[in-house]
């Protein structure tokens, strides 16, 4: 297989905060076609790696390749082939969401026409149409993630990645987000998946990688991952924290309301 059979190939990837390594040597492929799951604890280095793999930070060593192209050292013509929903979400908060797509799409050097005709589906799929002309400083955070995954999704970039995107998010858009990811693939798009919520991750994703203090501990389908398990246990196996805490919290059991507070009470 030759790098152009893969969406991202990283190669000894590093980098460092100070004394703090927070990806180290990472060697990490995602096919094409794919819905991968990145997953790892908070510190893993899972933004991090993506932040390099976006051409958002700088590598202190390694390579990584985007759809066949080389991220570093001009990283300019990567991101034009990929959408991000970052996890901390920066927008124009003073633009509404129309106004907000319509300059991405200018950004991203689109016709007049197909930024229209793109705006209105997606704003329609993503239950935003009520909202269009609202300021984004007004919406609710599930809100700003479906304006970012829009902004994300206006170019039809071949490669999609998304940091936590149902968190905030109601269970119909969800179910909206889920059907634009199907259809993404279905195109022969590929898409990253960071989270936390292991039950979205083991239903979405056919790949799977885990993360722990800047290294890949687990990695490949879905299928062998899991190994028959479920995906929060191996995941837990996997960074050394399956052993449930010893302490048993007795007083949860008590049906004598002092946990209410009431004991000695005249009620």
């Amino acid at each position: 297989m030759t790098l152009s059979d893969f969406a991202i190939h990283a190669h000894g990837l590093t980098k460092q905060f100070g004394q703090h390594t927070a990806v180290d040597r990472l060697d990490l492929t995602v096919p094409k076609g794919s819905m991968f799951g990145l997953l790892g604890p908070n510190g893993a280095g899972k933004s991090t790696t993506l932040s390099m793999v976006t051409g958002l930070l700088r590598p202190d060593a390694g390579l990584v390749t985007v759809n066949g192209m080389s991220v570093w050292p001009d990283p300019t013509p990567v991101k034009a082939t990929i959408g991000v929903v970052p996890e901390n979400l920066l927008l124009f908060e003073r633009l509404s969401a129309r106004e907000y797509l319509s300059y991405v799409g200018r950004f991203r050097q689109m016709t007049n026409e197909s930024i229209e005709t793109r705006t209105n589906d997606l704003l329609a799929v993503l239950d935003l149409e009520s909202a269009e002309d609202k300021l984004i400083t007004d919406f609710s955070m599930g809100m700003r993630k479906k304006i970012s995954l829009a902004a994300a999704l206006l170019h039809a970039p071949p490669l999609l990645i998304l940091d936590e995107p149902f968190e905030s998010v109601d269970p119909v858009s969800q179910r909206g987000i889920r059907h634009i990811l199907d259809q993404l693939l279905d195109a022969g798009g590929t898409v990253v998946l960071s989270s936390h919520v292991m039950a979205t991750v083991e239903e979405l994703c056919d790949w799977a990688a885990i993360m722990h203090q800047g290294q890949l501990l687990r990695y490949g389908p879905m299928s062998e991952i899991r190994a028959g398990q479920r995906l929060d246990d191996v995941f837990a196996q996997a960074i050394g924290s399956d052993a449930l805490p010893p302490t048993q919290l007795a007083w949860l059991n008590s049906s004598s309301g002092e946990h209410l507070g009431l004991a000695g009470s005249d009620q």
